[in-house]
């Protein structure tokens, strides 16, 4: 893939995060979604690829999504083959942290990945357990083992205490019994509400101070989640959690025959990977969209596989100089 799309499909995410933070903290948590998949869909009008999104959301929540299979781009316009036009898988999440955003809460963001065609993992929409660690513990955990014995080959890799670590999970009742046996073992944890694709994604950065997360959330994020891993030299291990004899049958129609495999991170997204992500709400991964008259600035992660290359982008939209984005101003009034 052209380095180049990386910068195309940061201006979608960008969109995205726009028009949903018209709405942070107003409660509308639906509304929100809708906005920043009405944004992605109309931002992704503006790339030159032929995309097939094979990872969409909001099927879970019950609210609008691109959904799986959904064509999107120029090249779909083209006639014929159009070879210079790539063929990409993509996964998306107009936003990650639906109730972050509607309550005004840290870490809400706007994500896509992008695989060459056939590479991302098609997961169906059910739960996956999930463990992800940076580049310093890679190779090092197995989901088979006990959170314990994880945290036990991670502080070795790391050189350091189990007592000098800290495991991100997501504050759920699920996860009562892991909760409990972390802080047998003497991590330190940080619960979130929401958000487990940045909560991944933290383990790669020394400022955050997460060493490794933990726990089941959604299965389409953990191929997110991985495709951002791909790109920073992380690692992560996955299986999935089935809750409904439906959700197996999904499964199945979808290519899943194996109910108990293990997924490592080349098997969640494998080949030339990009990933792209804007901040919506404030947050220790990306700061959150700050209006002013006229305008917005927002901040941004992208980063490829094929390079290891991570930017971080700084942007300032004035939108009277943006026709593509001049429906943003009236997003949200009453």
């Amino acid at each position: 893939m052209d380095r180049n799309l990386a910068l195309e499909v940061v201006r979608v995410t960008e969109a995205a995060a726009l028009a949903c933070s018209r709405l942070m903290g107003r409660g509308d948590r639906d509304g929100a979604d809708r906005l920043a998949v009405e944004a992605m869909r109309r931002a992704f009008e503006t790339v030159r690829v032929r995309g097939t999104v094979v990872i969409g959301e909001g099927e879970r929540d019950e609210a609008p999504m691109l959904y799986i299979g959904e064509q999107v781009g120029t090249g779909w316009k083209l006639a014929g083959d159009a070879p210079d036009v790539p063929r990409v898988d993509i996964a998306v999440d107009p936003l990650e942290g639906t109730n972050l955003c509607a309550t005004g809460s840290p870490g809400a963001i706007a994500v896509i990945a992008l695989a060459q065609d056939g590479q991302f993992l098609n997961a169906p929409d059910t739960y996956m357990d999930k463990i992800a660690v940076g580049p310093e513990s890679r190779g090092a955990i197995d989901i088979t083992k006990s959170p314990t014995e994880n945290l036990h080959r991670i502080a070795e890799a790391k050189r350091s205490r189990v007592e000098d670590l800290c495991a991100i999970i997501l504050d759920r009742p699920r996860h009562a019994e892991l909760i409990a046996e972390v802080r047998k073992a003497g991590a330190r944890i940080r619960l979130i509400g929401d958000g487990d694709v940045s909560a991944a994604i933290s383990t790669c950065s020394a400022e955050t101070g997460i060493d490794v997360l933990f726990g089941i959330g959604g299965a389409p994020e953990g191929v997110i989640a991985a495709a951002a891993l791909r790109c920073v030299g992380g690692d992560m291990q996955g299986r999935l959690k089935w809750r409904s004899t439906e959700e197996r049958e999904r499964g199945r129609k979808m290519g899943i025959v194996e109910d108990d495999r293990i997924y490592k991170l080349e098997d969640l997204a494998q080949g030339d990977v990009m990933f792209a992500a804007t901040g919506v709400t404030d947050g220790a991964f990306l700061k959150g969209v700050h209006y002013f008259g006229g305008g917005a600035r927002t901040e941004s992660i992208v980063m490829r596989s094929a390079s290891g290359t991570t930017r971080m982008i700084d942007s300032t939209h004035h939108f009277d100089k943006k026709p593509n984005y001049s429906w943003l101003t009236g997003i949200g009034d009453n």
